[in-house]
Parts: structure tokens; sequence; C-alpha cells
């Protein structure tokens, strides 16, 4: 059967099994064909011999790891849905209606299809063609006779649900299908939403490379997955271009990446690193941290600026002049005129390094101009000698000498007078001492660099050599990055285009972003379009509804999130009489089906480990893999952002608030925490609750 055929088919429900002229039993043919046929596809690639067509074993190597990708490309999981939906067009797309086209069907799946001889079998979600899956509607219905949802158990399908779109006398109803799907349970890592995606994600995962786009979207609207989707169809619109330039997702931590990490290679696309922040300035090595008023000055923008006096600081006017012997001949460049020369190189404000590897070739050049005025004839083999001349070097290293990032970060931040210099009228008495160390270190390597040090580091680097720039990069839970944490990524895109996600009213760093203009300007994104989600597809009625009381308190101005679920979860919150109420609630959630998230305070941890462990209740830590047996996950309220789970605890509501350095930052941490559940949520508390839950 093939993907594109006449719309011949009685579209109607019917009961599982049978044949003929069952639809169910059809449409559970051509999923058996069509996975026939991606096998027969992987085969044929596994198959090919590149004997032959190799010149060099490089190429070869080359080849193979090509391949290689590929075959990983064309796996079929068993437990994933080949397909998930059906349109029945009227007419042939792109056909000229006048010529009474007759209509064609398409399956909708996460890559494409196709049988012995080319034909399509099953159509990738990203086609052109596949849009009106996610877009058509009554009122608009793309010339969709009729749109088929199907429904999966493991990888069996078992029903189907029909829209006729193209029909005035049918009704628009709720698909309980597609409720479904963003109801069912987890375990495990985030998965797809390739089959759940509504109108307005579509439009921002199908919006264009050369554009940025930043999403302001509260727990539950789809952001983080929408900003996947948005890279795998980029992939696929753009591939050639972007096996250029790369594609990279930036994640909060690694439990982070660890739980996103299976959507992309299931939608087929292999290509595309995850990393972050502290993993792209991983310049030096990180084993000290900052109190919160030192990283908040080193994470400001303004950091930028002293760094970038500090570096400048080391070009020394020419007061001697160059003289390069050649044979028996002495050429003479002047000091007036080195000096020059070093002014026109810091007027076109390159790169340090850059500007300081130009500056032999400009004295070079200089000399040639005497040469040719004396009559000689000199080549570029000549001025590249001249620039490599003794006295050149010389000169260069006096002027402009080579620095090195970490030594420059080191000695701001241990010499008093050097950052006083610097900072002069950018940073104030109080917030010098606050970066200052203590105890000044003797080197690079016997530094205690925190992650913000690391950053500063990353800064300097670019301002002595370019940043290489990627062609899209992904930046999610973007809220918490400082300033110059944002500068660090948006070096990573400056001749790319980037999709940025995130929640203001989730920001939980003492630097968290009070805007999203404020933080694209740092991005160096600007003009970025700034899209809103406000549809709740994951978290339940009564929770989002619980949660919301806090919004008013942190982050005044959004709007809250409106669940558009029919099922209101499950919420209670219980007044605990002891420790063993936490314990009783995760067990009774463990009773239903999915995943369970214990989340806490960071110090109440080894003291609920401690508890689970006596009462034989197996967990793991985030980021580490669910099984069947063990499904509770023990979360620290650091580490919850990002993060969900069909059922949650959250324990002592009190404490995650507490546990920040100001309110409004424990609020925010509280507002994360309880909108982390999918399906249920229990609160337990002995200490009385915030007033703001009131």
């Amino acid at each position: 059967m093939s993907a594109s055929t006449p719309v011949d088919e009685p579209a109607h429900g019917s009961p599982p099994g049978g044949s003929g002229d069952d639809p169910l039993a059809r449409e559970r043919s051509h999923l058996a064909a069509s996975r026939s046929a991606l096998r027969a596809m992987r085969e044929d690639v596994e198959a090919l011999d590149i004997g032959d067509v190799t010149a060099n074993w490089v190429n070869a190597a080359v080849l193979e790891h090509q391949i290689g990708e590929r075959i990983k490309a064309l796996a079929d999981l068993s437990d994933t849905p080949l397909f998930f939906g059906r349109l029945d067009y009227l007419h042939s797309p792109g056909a000229d209606r006048a010529e009474g086209a007759d209509g064609e069907r398409f399956y909708i799946g996460r890559r494409h299809v196709h049988d012995a001889d080319g034909d399509p079998m099953v159509i990738d979600w990203r086609a052109p063609v596949s849009q009106p899956f996610y877009r058509a509607s009554k009122k608009d219905p793309m010339d969709v006779a009729l749109r088929r949802r199907f429904g999966y158990t493991g990888g069996d399908l078992t029903a189907y649900e029909d829209e006729h779109l193209s029909d005035p006398t049918e009704a628009a109803t709720t698909s309980k299908l597609l409720q479904q799907e963003i109801e069912r349970p987890r375990v495990g890592p985030m998965r797809d939403i390739v089959a759940t995606i509504q109108p307005e994600q579509d439009e921002i995962v199908r919006s264009g490379l050369s554009g940025s786009v930043c999403v302001q979207g509260g727990p539950g609207t789809g952001k983080t997955a929408v900003g996947l989707h948005r890279v795998a169809y980029l992939l696929y619109a753009h591939r050639e271009r972007l096996a250029r330039t790369g594609t990279l997702v930036v994640g909060p931590n690694r439990s982070f990446l660890h739980y996103i990490e299976q959507v992309l290679p299931a939608l087929g696309e292999l290509a595309v690193a995850q990393a972050t922040v502290d993993d792209l300035v991983a310049h030096v090595e990180v084993r000290g941290t900052d109190d919160a008023p030192a990283a908040l000055v080193k994470g400001d923008a303004r950091m930028a600026r002293v760094l970038r006096r500090a570096l400048y600081s080391h070009i020394t006017p020419p007061t001697e002049p160059v003289v390069v012997v050649r044979g028996s001949r002495r050429w003479r460049v002047p000091a007036y005129e080195l000096q020059d020369l070093v002014s026109q190189l810091l007027d076109r404000d390159i790169r340090y390094g850059a500007a300081r590897e130009a500056l032999p070739q400009r004295i070079a050049h200089a000399v040639l101009v005497q040469m040719e005025r004396a009559g000689e004839a000199p080549d570029d083999r000549v001025q590249d000698a001249v620039a490599r001349n003794s006295a050149v070097k010389a000169a260069v290293k006096a002027v402009w000498p080579a620095v090195d990032p970490a030594k420059l970060v080191l000695r701001l931040l241990g010499d008093p007078a050097f950052l006083a210099e610097h900072a002069e009228g950018l940073l104030d008495e109080e917030e010098r001492k606050a970066i200052l160390w203590t105890k000044p270190a003797r080197s690079v390597k016997s530094a205690k660099w925190s992650s913000a040090d690391a950053v500063l580091i990353d800064e300097a680097a670019d301002l002595i050599q370019r940043t290489p720039s990627l062609g899209h990069v992904v930046l999610d839970e973007a809220q918490d990055l400082s300033p110059m944490q944002y500068r660090a990524v948006g070096r990573r895109c400056t001749t790319g285009s980037a999709t940025v996600l995130g929640d203001l009213a989730q920001g939980t760093t003492p630097w968290s972003t009070r805007s999203w203009e404020e933080a694209l300007g740092h991005l160096g994104k600007r003009d970025a379009v700034i899209e809103e989600l406000t549809a709740g597809f994951r978290v339940p009625t009564d929770v989002i509804a619980y949660a919301s009381r806090l919004l008013p308190h942190i982050a005044p101005g959004l709007t809250p999130v409106a669940s558009i679920r029919e099922n209101p979860g499950f919420f209670e919150v219980r007044r605990a009489r002891g420790t063993d109420d936490v314990v009783s609630a995760c067990r009774e959630l463990l009773r239903r089906e999915g995943s369970v998230g214990l989340i806490a305070a960071d110090a109440r941890l080894p003291e609920l480990a401690e508890l689970l462990g006596a009462a034989g209740i197996t967990f793991v830590a985030p980021g580490e893999e669910t099984t069947r047996d063990t499904r509770l996950t023990l979360v620290p309220a650091s580490l919850a952002k990002g993060l969900e789970y069909d059922y949650v605890v959250l324990d002592e509501p009190r404490a995650v608030v507490d546990a920040e350095p100001d309110e409004r930052t424990g609020l925010r941490r509280l507002y994360v925490t309880l909108t982390r559940a999918v399906s249920g949520l229990v609160v337990t508390h002995a200490a009385p609750l915030p007033e703001q839950l009131a």
C-alpha cells in the first residue's frame, strides 16, 4: 500500500482485528509493510561496498563513518510508532485544481520511508506536505479532506481517530487520542512530541534558519520539546548548510542533557552536539566556587569592558625605530611610522591576536616600500622574510606582546592595583573587593578557578582570537544565565542563529535575567522574535493553578499557564505528622503507573535517602536511568528544573524557599519544584507553608 494513493477508503472507526474492509487491519498492514521497507533501506546501506570508490584510507574512514551514521539513523525503534497520522487531500498537493487532480494520501511519521520502487510509504513530519497535519482546522482545512490520528500500545497500532476537515456538517471536536498521548505516563528520558505538536508550536518549529527565536514558556508548555524539534526541522530543511557549520544544544546541567538526549535520535538526527555553558568555557579546571556577591559581579556585562581595557593595556606605543639588515643594506622604519601602524590596527578594532599577527607584515610592507623606492623589486617572499626578521619580531614583542587569557584573568583577580586601574568608572570599590581573591594564586594551574572565572577567561580568549561560530545554537533554561554567560553562548553563533528557551518565572540565580530583550542583547541577537507559549500540555490543571499563586510575587506581568488537559490530575497538600508520611506518599504513588520524583531541599536529601533505604524503596539520582522495578528518582531542588515525572512528592516547601539566598529566588525555586508533575502531585509539610501559597 503506497503512502500516496487515491482517497478511496471509508473513514470510520472499527474494532481491532479482522481483514478485508476493516480499516484498522489495513492500517496495521501498512505499518508492517513500512517497517519491512525501512528494514530493507537499512540492509541496502549495510550492504554497500566502498572498496572501489575510495582513493585512500582517509576517504574510506570518512565514508565508513557516514555509512555508520546512516545505519543508526535508519534504526527501527520497536516501541516508537513509525507513523502517527495520515492526511487525505482533496487534490494532489501542488496540482492545478482546474485539471481535476485526484487527492492523495500521505502517512506522516518520524522519518521518510520508501518502498523498493522509491515510492514513499511514510512522509517525514518535517516535509511541507506534512504541515497541514499540525495546522489544518475546520476554519482552514488546507485542502485536507481527512486527518487520521493513530493510537499505539507499545509499538502496536491499536486505534485510530478521524477528522473530516472539509465536511461542513461535522462539528469540530477535541481529539481523544491526542489528549491520551499528551497525558500518557512515561518512564525514563524525555520523549518527542512529534505526534502532538500544536499549531502555535509548529509555527515556531518551522521558522527559518536565518532568524533567531526566543520562546517564553511556562511549565508544561513544551518549550524544550519545541526547541529540539526546531533543530530537527532545520537539519531537514538546511541539511547541507548545517552539516558544514554545525548545531549545538546548550542545557543547564548534565542531568538535564541526559534527560533530553534521546529526543533527536528518535527523530533520526544524530549529529547535534550537546553541552553545558561550563563545557563551552572549559579552558581551565574548575575547582572553586564563588559566593553570590562575587558571582554577581563576575557575571555582569561590565566585566567585558574591564577585560578589554586590561588586555589592550599591554600595548606600548613604540619609541624606537626598527632597523632591518638585509645583506649590505639597512632599512629603517622610524618610531612615528610604527606608531601610525599601531594606531591603524587599533582603529580597525580587530581581535588583539589578529592585529598582533598583522603588525609584522605591516612593518615588512613599510620596508618593501623603501626597497622599491631604492630601485629594488621585492616580492611576497621578501616581505615574509622581513616579517620574520629578528628586529621586527623583537619590536612586535615589545609593542604588542602575546597575552595568555588565563594569566590575564589571574592578574585581574589577584592584583588590586591592576584591577582598580582597569575597572575605574566601571566597578566601585565594594564590587572590586567582592571579586578579588583573598589569597592570590601563584599560577594558572594552582588557582582554584570558579565557573564564573572560566567564563571571564573565555571572554578574554575571544578578545584575542575569534571563537568559531556554529550554524545554529539552542539555549535552554536560558533565564538563569548571567550576561557574561550569554556573551559566551552568543560567541558560538555570531554568524548563525539561535533558539532561546526559558521562563522568566523560573529564574533561580541571583543574576537571572529580568527581560528577554535584555538577555537577547547580551547574546548578540537583538532582532530575535519573542514568542510566548501559554497553553499547558504537561502540568495538570489543579497543579498549575496552585503553583500560579506564586506568579504575582516572582514574575508579575507574566501570563499564567492555562492547562488544556481534560484530566485535572491528582493533587493533594498533606500536613505531615512525621518523616514516615513522605515515605508513605512515595509508596502510594509507586502503586500507580509511571515515574515518580521525590523533590526536596538539597540539605534534606541525605535524611530522605536513609529513610527510603530503611523502607526498602530503591531510587536513582537525576540523570540515571529508571527501570520498571526502580521508578523513583530522588531529586535535589537545585537540579529539578527542566525535569518531569508522572508523579511528584514535594517535601517541605518552606525548606526549599529557605535554602536560597533571598525569598524571591526561593519562591522561584519552589515554583519550579511544584511544576514537575505530569499526572499528580503530593505536597507534604510539617513546617508551615509559605504565605504566598495561602
